[in-house]
This record gives C-alpha cells, structure tokens and sequence, in this order.
C-alpha cells in the first residue's frame, strides 16, 4: 500500500514539474503585423522654419516574441514607399521622384532585426538592417512594449513603439541637405497579432 502511495506522489510530482517546465520555457511566438494599427513616422528640419512630417502606413511582416528570452526576439517588416503620406499630394508626389525615395525602382523598403540588447523590464535596444533605395545600413531603434494581451476580436496582441535617428544622405535620399535636414527622426507603433 505505501508502495502505491509513493509510486502514485511520485507521478503526481512528475506531472507538476513538467506542468511548470513547460509554462517556464513557452515556446517563441509569431505575430503578424496589422497595417491598419502600424505607421512610421519621419521628420526633418525645413530651412530650419519647420518641422514637417510623413508617414508609412502599409507595413506588412512579423514579430517573433520570446518571452523567456526577450533577446532571441526578432522582427522583420516591409513598407511600401508608395503609401508615403505628407497630407500634401504635390509633395508627396516629388518624394517619390528619383529625387528622394525613387518609388518606381525602388517600390518598397525594409528592415530586418540582427540583435535585441535588453535595456529594461519593457524596453529593448534593437538594431537591424534598413534598406531604402537599394542601400542597406545599420539601424538602431530605442523599443518599448506597450502591451501583451487580447484584442477586441480576442487575438493575442503584442504592440510596440520605437524610435531612431537616421541620416538621408546614407540612403541616397539627400535632396537639398544641409538646408532640408540630412537628420531623420523616426517614430514607430506597432501592433501585431498571433498567427
């Protein structure tokens, strides 16, 4: 009988620990990213009377989440330069010339994560590669996680937001520098949902 007993504890111990294993290392997660809840958004100096923005609003990619591991995350994402929006049609029109972002040749542009540097309980140094008309370069983007959970049509939801600094001229995008600002400041938001 206390064979039994001991035998039966021992299964039940079993049970519990590979329960916890396997909440402890939950496997990394894939999010798709949703276009209608992502943009990036650019600003430069204007002869230094204003500070004009644009954004990018068709974002598709994904985002792999390892919560046990933050920094085995990673994120690859494309943008169409063809919905690059100013809120002014003539310029939006001439920033897609071969003058700045070449639409035509060069119809979409990327980044691709190589390294996340863990900075906080929800914030994350990532640093990947952007290519822009052809010109691949290092980026770096200061990262906070918003918010893990369900969304209104209950899909698990990860969203983010970040922000960087870039020169044009690396990406052969340097109109007019120095009077148009060779400097770029980006803001991003994210939200992606589990496949």
């Amino acid at each position: 009988m206390r064979s039994a007993l001991l035998k039966s504890a021992a299964l039940g111990l079993s049970l519990v620990t590979a329960s916890f294993a396997s909440a402890a290392f939950a496997a990394p997660v894939t999010y798709q990213i949703d276009p209608t809840h992502t943009e990036v958004v650019f600003s430069w100096s204007h002869f230094g009377f204003s500070n004009p923005t644009a954004k990018f609003q068709s974002s598709t990619g994904t985002l792999v989440l390892d919560e046990d591991n933050p920094a085995a995350s990673s994120v690859e994402v494309t943008f169409a330069i063809d919905s690059l929006n100013t809120g002014v049609p003539a310029l939006d029109t001439h920033l897609k010339t071969a003058d700045f972002f070449d639409a035509a040749t060069y119809p979409t542009a990327s980044f691709k994560s190589t390294k996340v540097e863990v900075t906080g309980a929800d914030t994350a140094r990532v640093t990947g590669d952007l290519t822009i008309k052809g010109v691949t370069k290092p980026l770096t983007l200061d990262v906070r996680l918003n918010k893990l959970g369900a969304n209104m049509k209950q899909q698990p939801t990860a969203g983010f937001s970040a922000t960087g600094e870039l020169k044009r001229s690396d990406f052969n995008t340097g109109a007019y520098v120095p009077a148009v600002s060779d400097e770029i400041t980006l803001k991003i938001t994210v939200e992606a949902n589990k496949q």
